[in-house]
Formats: C-alpha cells, sequence, structure tokens
C-alpha cells in the first residue's frame, strides 16, 4: 500500500510546490498515512485544511482503505 500511497502523493506535489511546500510519507499503518509537510506546509495556518479536505479526500478517492491522514 505504500507504494499506492506514494503514487497519488505524486499528484498532489505539485500543487503544493507550487505554493512553497511538499509532502513527505513517512508510513502507513492499517490505513493511516502518516505525513510530514515540508517548506513553507510546515508553518502555514491553513496546514491542517490542507491536509484534511485536500491531501486525505483526494487519497481516499484514489485508495478507499485510507482511513486518514495524519500530520506528524
Amino acid at each position: 500500500m505504500r507504494e499506492e500511497v506514494e503514487e497519488v502523493l505524486e499528484e498532489v506535489r505539485p500543487y503544493l510546490r507550487a505554493e512553497g511546500g511538499d509532502i513527505e510519507l513517512v508510513d502507513v499503518i492499517d490505513g493511516v498515512v502518516r505525513v510530514r509537510l515540508k517548506g513553507a506546509c510546515a508553518g502555514c495556518p491553513m496546514s491542517q485544511m490542507t491536509l484534511k479536505w485536500g491531501v486525505e479526500q483526494y487519497l481516499k478517492k484514489k485508495i478507499p482503505s485510507i482511513v486518514r491522514v495524519e500530520a506528524i
């Protein structure tokens, strides 16, 4: 599943990079995806919205077995 998640994150990265940020996959355990926000995303007050309403929703759409996405 890790490879699937990484492929989907590659589709999301251009949008984050356009704003000066990035996302790194840390782990996938029992449908929970753990990521690290980098660059401008790491300190952005809107990062949790981007994570939940952008990244998480997109991952769930592409990989239905995803339960949630957490930033660490």
